[in-house]
């Protein structure tokens, strides 16, 4: 590794990745550090994605998708489906170890210099600005300098704490998640399927996104406040005895994820936080992908921008929180209130809209009058629903 760069990226996930790629676009030298062996590896993700949205950041490749969506299945307490097709914008279960492994390699050939094994275990700060980073890689220890550090390193991001940005999560707004990638299951490929209840995932939602008619990613998420009395892997054990008793576990996941809205502080002198690490992550959803690509994009842009400027402080980077907040910050803002209303529906409530929505044509069955008929006695709501609705 050189000595000095005008850019180092912690972590090659999909906001990492994509953060290298739009600075060394713009003509800064970037160093990007995976602190595993191999970029992908492992996936730490439910893998499902927006088609309308992942194209809006890359040319999608066919060997990416593991299985097109088309449709949702949702299942409420009693056990009621409601089947809801016609999406305008299909969904993609992803293959993200070839997916991530392939963002990296496109960061690499725009320019950026990307090393894997590469262990981030501090930042080098002088006068309280971020300078540089020190890393271990392969058995080495290194001082690297930057004019700009982004931290893409998730929902730990220990980059960001070092560099005095505050990263911690409300114990409710923070999701104990746990999947396992099931085999010998039969699914309908073209749909996914999520389940609602306190007793399969209070303070959440537990999920099936298929990946063949035989493989599925199967998990759920648990509000914190619920996971202190009975943990997600105790839901996810009850649940594949009953649906799924003769699978097999090929991959387990477990973590946490910020279902909250973005971190108040995400930049300071010579640093910026991307992804899962400033909580840009969908809080109704739990979904991630395409928000940290689209606010990586943006932030190694800002980044070569201000280097270029000769100004990498605080104020100089201030337009990358601003241009992420019109972007889709506004969006999750309006999506955290929903959610929380959304998390205290009752079982009961839950069953009715169930009854509501299966009683209209299947033309009727959207997802806007589905969160319309859940979200009733929330008439305040609506104007932040018909919102999230038209500029999604």
């Amino acid at each position: 590794m050189r000595p000095e760069y005008d850019v180092i990226v912690v972590g090659a996930g999909p906001g990492g990745s994509w953060a290298a790629k739009a600075a060394a676009g713009k003509g800064a030298r970037v160093l990007l550090l995976e602190k595993d062996r191999e970029v992908g590896v492992p996936v730490r993700c439910a893998e499902a994605v927006g088609e309308v949205g992942l194209k809006s950041v890359v040319q999608i490749r066919e060997r990416w998708i593991a299985s097109v969506i088309t449709g949702v299945v949702l299942i409420s307490p009693s056990g009621q489906e409601v089947v809801v097709e016609g999406f305008k914008d299909r969904g993609y279960v992803l293959e993200r170890k070839i997916f991530d492994y392939e963002l990296a390699q496109i960061a690499a050939e725009q320019g950026a210099e990307v090393r894997t094994k590469a262990y981030v275990y501090d930042l080098i700060r002088d006068n309280g600005s971020v300078n540089g980073v020190r890393v271990q890689h392969l058995g080495k220890n290194y001082d690297v300098r930057a004019k700009v550090v982004i931290g893409a390193d998730g929902i730990e991001s220990r980059v960001g704490r070092w560099g005095g940005l505050r990263t911690n999560v409300k114990l409710r707004d923070m999701e104990s998640c746990i999947q396992v990638t099931l085999a010998n299951i039969k699914v309908d490929p073209r749909f996914i399927y999520i389940y609602f209840g306190q007793h399969v995932a209070p303070g959440g939602y537990f999920w099936v996104f298929p990946k063949s008619a035989t493989v599925a990613n199967v998990g759920l998420g648990v509000s914190g406040e619920y996971a202190k009395v009975r943990s997600a892997q105790q839901y996810l054990n009850d649940f594949i005895a009953k649906h799924y008793p003769n699978a097999s576990i090929l991959y387990t996941v477990v973590g946490g994820v910020p279902c909250s809205s973005t971190a108040k502080r995400i930049i300071a002198d010579g640093l910026m936080l991307v992804g899962d690490a400033a909580h840009q992550i969908n809080p109704m959803t739990g979904g991630g992908i395409t928000t940290a690509m689209i606010a990586g994009q943006i932030a190694g842009r800002v980044a070569a921008e201000a280097i270029g400027n000769g100004d990498v402080s605080e104020k100089k980077l201030e337009r990358y929180p601003k241009e992420w907040h019109e972007a889709e910050g506004k969006n999750h803002e309006r999506l955290y209130k929903i959610k929380q209303a959304v998390y205290k529906l009752t079982d009961a409530d839950l069953d009715r809209t169930a009854e509501v929505i299966s009683a209209l044509k299947p033309e009727d069955r959207t997802l806007i009058n589905i969160f319309k008929t859940a979200l009733i006695r929330h008439p305040a709501l609506l104007f932040d629903l018909l919102k999230v609705f038209v500029t999604s």
